[in-house]
């Protein structure tokens, strides 16, 4: 089930499972994911884009794999604040993920993810690490930010209650 609210997103998790958060982009689809305890986020692989079938199999599997509990896709949205062709493509990709067979009670949330990949490009820049090799992980680590962003998130609701 999509929900547009974090706060709605954070009510339908189930307790002490992992969460897996994409950063979606044209030619790769970079994947994090979380412990259960949803205090850290680790990046795991970058998916080479296919077709829509391919790519949601090899993230199905890895939800099945690592009985992940929720899904956070970064959200692409303008400077402004506005929602533009690449956004349309997240929440097709959403809806298009939801109705697969095993997914409709998977809870899948948006996090706005602006400058989520300048800040991976600036740590990767700042471990010394190469371009070829930046190139591999910028998108995962990219994911990582997005899903470590909804984590420290959900702690301060928890720590509010």
């Amino acid at each position: 089930m999509i929900h547009e609210d974090i706060t709605e997103f954070a009510a339908a998790l189930p307790p002490m499972r992992a969460l897996m958060g994409l950063d979606l982009g044209d030619k790769t689809i970079g994947v994090a994911v979380s412990d259960g305890l949803w205090s850290v986020a680790s990046p795991i692989e970058t998916v080479r884009r296919k077709k829509f079938g391919v790519d949601a199999a090899r993230l199905a599997q890895i939800i099945e794999a690592r009985q992940i509990g929720g899904l956070i896709l970064g959200l692409p949205r303008n400077m402004d604040g506005s929602e533009g062709p690449r956004c349309q493509s997240t929440r097709a990709f959403a809806r298009n993920f939801a109705r697969l067979p095993g997914m409709a009670d998977l809870p899948i949330g948006y996090w706005d993810e602006r400058l989520s990949t300048v800040a991976a490009e600036r740590a990767l820049l700042e471990a010394d690490t190469s371009r070829k090799r930046r190139a591999e992980v910028i998108d995962n680590i990219a994911a990582s930010y997005i899903l470590q962003g909804v984590l420290d998130r959900l702690g301060h609701m928890r720590s509010a209650q």
